[in-house]
């Protein structure tokens, strides 16, 4: 009985990792969409920025707190230029994220 409670007390704890994460925008170009997806979803989800854009120098912080559980959340960034990146980040350990292109 025992084993069950610390199984239960475990995983209600890594549901209540902070999956908040700043992202600054350390390019040189404006962000026009960012995508942010946990691992295990088979596509990205919506824009996150929506109608926004993250110009140089600037920062967005984001929940990314998707009722799963995940930590891993995959990354796609467009830039006004029409470059992409993709990344993939653990955001129960990391509070920060810098885009440079």
């Amino acid at each position: 009985m025992a084993g069950l409670v610390l199984l239960t007390l475990s995983a209600g704890a890594s549901f209540a990792l902070d999956r908040k994460l700043t992202v600054y925008n350390k390019s040189g170009y404006t962000i026009t969409e960012f995508y942010g997806s946990n691992s295990g979803s088979d596509n990205w989800e919506e824009d996150i920025l929506g109608k926004d854009v993250l110009p140089p120098g600037g920062s967005v912080t984001i929940d990314f707190n998707d009722g799963t559980g995940y930590c891993m959340f995959d990354f796609l960034v467009k830039f006004e230029d029409g470059d992409e990146m993709t990344d993939k980040i653990d955001v129960c350990t990391v509070g920060t994220y810098n885009i440079t292109n």
